[in-house]
């Protein structure tokens, strides 16, 4: 039985950490700050930390791992093609890495790094995806192209509805507050930024999302949706828009929202 749970980190990360019950083994995936690890191993004293799973370069994702290793010795896994304080193994896309019992599948998603991964566990249905895809929204452009970032976005999006979405940042709301600005209409939009904005009110998490919660209200996977590429056209004043340049205007639209 393996259990998730988010530790809060900086003011609005996640580090997700993944508890084995029987085994009183966890690991944890990008742990930008060794704190709140620290501070749940020291509440778990029984619970070894065996990994440490990394999606991405920045420091808000990596700034914990040194630390915890040297104080667990715990394998650290991430991205072969980008720098990664500590790391034991490099990975790519296609790759499979056994944690805590389970076999989880590398993805490779750049688009806001070059080196970007994702780690889907299929049979559990979880998918640990960094800043790629976040709930009804999606990562800046810091290093790839809108293309590349669209393909990771898609690629994504064609997991199975009922995949969970582990991101790193609760970043919802304004996420939602965006998507009703490009689908007004959108009833689906609107009933969910209701229910995250009363979740958050209560100090409550909006994650994990869904895949399938994201195909029906997060813009950027939505580039092929009528409503959305009329909204883009109107904004960019022509309708000659494929799928690509429609998630490039969003992408440019929302770092200005």
């Amino acid at each position: 039985m393996i259990k998730i749970d988010a530790l809060p980190a900086f003011t609005d990360n996640y580090i997700w950490l993944l508890q084995d019950t029987k085994q009183r083994r966890c690991a944890v995936v990008d742990p930008g700050d060794a704190a709140p690890v620290e501070a749940w191993l020291a509440s778990n004293s029984e619970w070894q930390l065996t990994d440490i799973l990394i999606t991405h370069h920045h420091f808000d994702h990596v700034g914990g791992i040194e630390r915890l290793k040297a104080a667990t010795g715990a394998r650290v896994l991430g991205p072969a093609n980008e720098s990664i304080p500590g790391r034991d193994l490099g990975l790519n896309d296609g790759d499979h890495v056994d944690v805590l019992g389970l076999s989880f599948s590398v993805m490779a998603v750049p688009g806001h790094t070059l080196g970007h991964l994702a780690y889907l566990q299929a049979d559990q249905h979880w998918l640990f995806c960094g800043d790629t895809l976040f709930a009804g929204g999606c990562g800046r452009l810091f290093e790839g192209t809108a293309e590349q970032m669209h393909t990771s976005l898609s690629r994504l999006a064609a997991l199975p509805e009922q995949t969970q979405v582990y991101c790193t940042h609760e970043y919802t709301l304004s996420n939602l507050r965006f998507a009703s600005a490009v689908e007004p209409e959108n009833a689906a939009i609107s009933q969910r930024l209701q229910q995250v904005t009363q979740w958050r009110e209560n100090a409550q998490i909006s994650l994990p999302s869904s895949i399938g919660l994201e195909r029906a209200t997060n813009p950027f996977l939505r580039s092929t949706q009528p409503a959305v590429r009329d909204r883009i056209a109107e904004r960019e004043g022509h309708g000659d828009q494929n799928s690509v340049r429609v998630f490039a205007a969003l992408r440019a639209w929302k770092d200005t929202f």
